[in-house]
């Protein structure tokens, strides 16, 4: 872990979303130090099923030394931000930090993601950052074009964790289970610790967490890993395969669905799960769906029963097999043969397989999106 150095001392930390996980993490870290913390978030009452309140989060960061200011903050409310910085301002003097921690998230494809939620998933990642200082990404935009106006005044950075992190967040969307390929929320707190103490010319930078601490001279990282030892999962928005994480996963047996595959020679096709899933497949096409699809998929999967297979819903009446198509795939699925059979089966969400790094899709994602639905009407059969 980095050791604190008080440098914080004195100093006034505005960080929405601090009631819970990684918010809360980075605000005990800088309490350490004597920092001033104010918890900008939206949980007053107890929840039923997230942990922690702006106020149990106050009398943890009391408790390790911070001073502690909860404000009820709804990153979407102009006025309530304007509030918690003029109380901020009023018990402080002032604040020298802002982390703008809090987010929405929705893994789900275009077609099946309301209006409602995007509304709330900009208004909250990009509005909300916008009213401090689009999603994700965005945000980091918004990082480029501040840190260039506020040169020399204020420095403005990302910082983006290089693996899956422990959260309530995580738990729902990644399920039980998921928290062995996960970091603890701590490696984050110190990669955020470390910048803090960096100097005003220090902006502009999109920080990855493990990069920042290694620079510090942080050797060990498995004092952060939930379970040391065990395979990580690749954070979802960094286009980073490590190989290193893929020779760590098959030293342990696990399989690396995060690497970019190598071309192999293909094994003679054995009838299981994988067969008869095709077959069912196959005997569920018709000209309809090939008419309204319009799209052939590879599937390059591994372990048994695996290799290269093709679905066809281009040719007249559609068709399925073993190896390559006779015409270029426009979409290209990467996964598990198990994978693979719980994801036409409805047991698993071709949306929640990708963001979990289980599926890698290349190709036209439209026409993705087409299988997906496709697969909702096999899922009886299948």
């Amino acid at each position: 872990m980095l050791p604190n150095t008080g440098r914080l001392a004195g100093c006034t930390v505005f960080i929405t979303g601090a009631s819970r996980g990684i918010g809360k993490a980075i605000a005990l870290k800088a309490a350490k130090d004597g920092a001033n913390i104010v918890i900008a978030a939206k949980t007053a009452q107890p929840h039923p099923k997230l942990l922690g309140t702006i106020y149990t989060a106050a009398e943890e960061i009391e408790a390790v030394g911070g001073k502690a200011l909860p404000c009820i903050v709804d990153v979407r409310d102009e006025q309530q931000i304007s509030d918690a910085v003029q109380k901020a301002v009023k018990k402080f003097g002032g604040i020298d930090i802002l982390v703008n921690n809090a987010s929405a998230i929705s893994l789900t494809n275009t077609l099946d993601t309301p209006t409602k939620r995007v509304d709330l998933m900009m208004n909250v990642n990009t509005r909300g950052t916008y009213l401090y200082t689009i999603a994700k990404y965005g945000m980091s935009m918004y990082v480029l074009g501040m840190a260039e106006e506020f040169k020399g005044e204020i420095a403005v950075n990302a910082l983006w964790p290089k693996t899956a992190i422990h959260t309530a967040a995580t738990e729902m969307l990644g399920g039980p289970g998921i928290e062995s390929q996960c970091r603890k929320v701590d490696i984050i707190a110190d990669a955020a610790y470390s910048i803090f103490q960096k100097p005003k010319s220090f902006t502009g930078n999109f920080v990855i967490d493990e990069n920042i601490l290694k620079a510090e001279g942080i050797q060990n990282f498995d004092i952060y890993a939930i379970k040391p030892g065990h395979p990580l999962q690749p954070d979802f928005f960094l286009d980073e395969y490590p190989e290193a994480f893929s020779k760590k996963m098959e030293s342990t047996g696990a399989v690396p669905e995060f690497k970019e595959e190598k071309p192999q020679p293909q094994p003679k096709p054995r009838s299981g799960a994988v067969e008869k899933t095709f077959r069912i497949v196959k005997d569920s096409l018709s000209d309809d769906i090939v008419k309204a699809t319009q799209a052939i998929y590879l599937f390059e999967l591994s372990g048994e029963d695996g290799g290269t297979w093709f679905l066809d819903l281009k040719s007249k009446g559609g068709n399925v097999g073993y190896g390559e198509p006779s015409d270029q795939a426009d979409v290209v699925m990467s996964m598990s043969t198990d994978d693979f059979v719980k994801m036409f089966s409805g047991k698993l969400k071709p949306t929640m397989a990708f963001m979990s790094g289980k599926l890698k899709i290349k190709g036209n994602m439209a026409l993705a999106i087409k299988l997906e639905k496709l697969m909702n009407q096999m899922n009886a059969r299948l």
